[in-house]
């Protein structure tokens, strides 16, 4: 008999993976999908391995197949298996990061009646009990979540536990409904022949059934089957008309399976690769050398850190080693760290790989996201583009892996388990399958520069931008001192170089980037009287004023509410709105510049699935003079137009408690200053900041990458930060603050007595300490850090209780 050891959805699996019997008429192959008993349900698991060697101890039988063919490739089970032991994951959660859209399903609770037992004097049973077994009796069984919903979910649990201990009940599970299905449409055909169709149009048009023959007139002219919605179009005629065709024989229906194709309204005019500068022609051959040349899985893969300024033309290096991979008979995919950046970037592919591009990411609807899964791993497509969970795509055959703006944050995973890093996913991936990776950014991760500086990376260099023959290389970069702007009489929000800037490039017909990495119109509120600061009830942050919806808005838990006439402490009406945000700051903007358009950027304006594209093609058609926006804009985006870029406050991340935060400032800042002066005209920006001897602003300011890396690597060498150590950041979180302490305390009590016990010298212990936000929906918040190496095999075979969480390599400690 063969065995399995299958991955089970269950919360309770954690980390283990739990052996099966193969049925002999089941064939089972490693990747597939499987119904399988696990207590008294029966849940969804994924063969992680086949062995002939029988487990020592007693198995059940696997259920049966919940597809035919295999969902995950051996090289996917090999990274689900990495990703649950380095990140300390549950196993099930590692494994889902690669299962198709829609794959999960819930278990569903039911409550059955049983026939009461002769010793039960139902009359005795509390109102609620009686109550309950009465609508259960009645209508057969009924499910938990139906009476959370009437009860609340505390008193429900509670009542059905009393119920079910009585012997008056029993619980039953089942799956829940599939979340999505292929989408089948109705589709017309001819059930008779050409020359019978024919025959049967003059006969119709003889009885004046002038609908049904032109229907049957256009379905001959059509040599497949035609949706119904077009047929209806075309022939213009109501459904009666096809059923009375169907009805006589002439035609008939079928549903045929339709593809939710994101990109279907997107026009493609493909494009010519572009002449490339020495530079890029050099990375180019360097990358190409490592296709070619391959290496069998698992084997370390081509590593290549593209470090080029910005506008040097990382994308078009991009573009044709992907075009090189497709030569060689291989699949790319490229990331990108934001969805605002996914249009562009889909333009730039679709131009060279027409309709052989898939788009995955979380603003397409569910329908959409699993139809393109399920194109890739059928070998659709050349190209996977999406944000970081796009290298979980199926593409087979990989070949290439590009991570452009590899620095980003939002490359990791902060919320939910697995807590991943994207380029260290896509690296170890990339040993699994083969494949080559690509690093590219102007400003690289300081981890990434000093791997590539000791040679475990190689280091491409673009160190020249590519801009029209009249432009100039660089934009000019101005640094304004706000507090002698403050001395000087000036208490706008915009210096007096910034504002005189703005309204000539607005006058010669130019384009204009206002950043500000802060959402909202006020960033709190305050009692001028009292001095008391409206904050979030959940949360231990001040609550946000928005312009647009004229509320209060916590930026962590969401929570909202009204804005107060008066202060809820002293009731005193002198409310003073305080700080500012990208809404406020359009609204300053149109005040100031009057004849300007404006569009604004940020996530509060780009809420609706296609927004990002729709705010993109307006500013490049120059339907707006100025746009304001938040990191959004930072990122990527080419657009030529654009002259000026005023950074309105460069110190929002400077003074965060994070040995990241200079770092932070100086990516963001460069970023966002090779927004200026792509095009034919130059460009300039202007840095408005209380702190301008900073060396990340002077570093930014210089477009000195080198000036940064050196006193940045200076600082993490003197503390042991990384990429000199690994980090590990546990948070407990409970409702009660000094229980939430005492548990921190106790841990690292128990941490210090096994690093003792052991007799390891290379981890060392900070805190415990409460976290930056110290309480976050609704729940206080305690942090312990390790810092060291092999964290993750030291935690691993620690318990830890329920409350507890896990971050191995975190990219912020706030």
């Amino acid at each position: 008999m063969e065995y399995a050891e299958v991955s089970v959805n269950s919360p309770a699996a954690r980390r283990l993976a739990f052996s099966y019997a193969v049925p002999p008429d089941i064939s089972i192959e490693v990747g597939q999908a499987v119904w399988v008993p696990f207590g008294d349900k029966q849940l969804q698991g994924v063969v992680l391995a086949l062995s002939d060697i029988p487990p020592d101890i007693e198995t059940r039988e696997i259920a049966g197949l919940i597809e035919p063919r295999p969902l995950l490739s051996p090289h996917q089970v090999s990274l689900a298996r990495w990703i649950s032991e380095y990140y300390l994951s549950p196993l099930f959660d590692a494994v889902a990061l690669m299962l198709p859209p829609g794959f999960k399903r819930s278990v569903i609770t039911y409550l059955v009646a049983l026939p009461s037992p002769p010793e039960c004097d139902l009359s005795s049973l509390p109102q609620e009990q009686r109550q309950v077994l009465g609508l259960i009796t009645a209508r057969g069984r009924v499910s938990l979540r139906e009476l959370e919903k009437a009860l609340g979910k505390k008193k429900a649990q509670l009542v059905a536990s009393q119920l079910v201990r009585r012997g008056l009940v029993v619980r039953g599970y089942e799956l829940g409904a599939a979340r999505v299905k292929p989408r089948l449409e109705p589709h017309l055909s001819l059930a008779v022949a050409s020359s019978q169709a024919q025959s049967e149009i003059a006969s119709l048009s003889g009885k004046r059934a002038w609908k049904q023959a032109a229907l049957l007139s256009f379905l001959a002219q059509q040599p497949q089957p035609i949706s119904w919605a077009e047929a209806r179009r075309e022939a213009s005629c109501a459904k009666a008309v096809a059923d009375a065709l169907v009805s006589k024989g002439l035609i008939k229906v079928q549903q045929i399976e339709v593809r939710r194709d994101p990109l279907s309204r997107q026009a493609v005019t493909p494009s010519a690769p572009l002449a490339l500068t020495a530079a890029q022609k050099s990375a180019l051959e360097r990358i190409t050398s490592s296709l070619r040349a391959g290496v069998e899985p698992p084997a370390r893969p081509g590593v290549f850190l593209l470090h080029g300024v910005t506008g040097s033309g990382k994308t078009e290096v991009y573009l044709q080693a992907l075009a090189q991979a497709v030569r060689l008979g291989k699949k790319g995919i490229v990331l990108v760290p934001e969805i605002a950046l996914t249009p562009q970037t889909i333009e730039r592919l679709s131009a060279r790989f027409p309709h052989r591009v898939a788009v995955l990411h979380s603003k397409l609807s569910l329908g959409e996201q699993f139809d393109e899964w399920q194109r890739i791993r059928d070998g659709g497509f050349d190209v996977v583009i999406g944000p970081r969970s796009a290298v979980f795509a199926p593409q087979p055959n990989l070949g290439l892996i590009v991570i452009d703006e590899e620095h980003e944050w939002s490359y990791k995973q902060p919320d939910r388990s697995p807590r991943y890093h994207t380029r260290d996913v896509a690296l170890k991936l990339a040993e699994l399958a083969g494949a080559v990776v690509m690093l590219g950014s102007a400003t690289p991760d300081v981890e990434s520069f000093y791997h590539a500086r000791r040679g475990e990376r190689c280091l491409l260099q673009l160190p020249q931008r590519v801009v029209p023959s009249e432009g100039s290389p660089l934009p000019q970069v101005k640094v304004v001192d706000m507090r002698e702007e403050l001395k000087a009489g000036n208490r706008s929000i915009f210096s007096r170089a910034l504002f005189q800037a703005v309204t000539e490039a607005i006058a010669n017909h130019e384009q204009v980037m206002l950043f500000l990495n802060r959402r909202g119109g006020a960033t709190f509120i305050q009692c001028r009287n009292c001095g008391y600061v409206l904050r979030c009830r959940r949360c231990e942050v001040v609550l946000t004023y928005h312009l647009d919806e004229d509320i209060l808005a916590c930026h962590q838990c969401n929570y909202r509410s009204p804005v107060p006439q008066t202060c809820p402490r002293c009731l005193s009406r002198r409310i003073k709105f305080l700080g500012t945000g990208t809404q406020k700051l359009a609204q300053i903007a149109r005040d100031s510049f009057p004849g300007a358009r404006l569009l604004r950027w940020d996530s509060d304006s780009t809420r609706g699935k296609d927004a990002h594209r729709e705010i993109l093609n307006r500013f490049r058609a120059h339907e707006a003079d100025i746009l304001v926006g938040t990191q959004m804009i930072a990122k990527g985006l080419d657009l030529p137009l654009v002259t000026l870029v005023g950074v309105v406050n460069a110190d929002v991340s400077l003074n965060l408690p994070d040995f990241r935060a200079g770092e932070r400032t100086f990516q963001l800042l460069s970023q966002v200053l090779g927004r200026a002066g792509r095009g034919s005209r130059g460009g300039r920006v202007i840095i408005q900041t209380y702190f301008p001897e900073h060396y990340a602003i002077r570093a930014a300011a210089g477009h000195d990458y080198a000036l940064f890396y050196e006193q940045e690597i200076g600082y993490r060498r003197q503390f042991g930060n990384p990429p000199f150590s690994h980090l590990a950041c546990l948070t407990y979180r409970h409702t009660n603050d000094i229980l939430c302490q005492r548990e921190a305390v106790r841990m690292k009590q128990q941490l210090g007595g096994e690093i003792e016990s052991r007799g390891i010298d290379n981890i060392s212990l900070i805190g415990p300490a409460p976290a930056f936000i110290h309480r976050l929906r609704g729940r206080f918040r305690w942090q312990l850090i390790l810092r060291g190496s092999a964290l993750a095999s030291f935690l691993a075979p620690l318990p830890m209780p329920p409350g507890w969480t896990i971050d191995i390599d975190p990219v912020g400690l706030v």
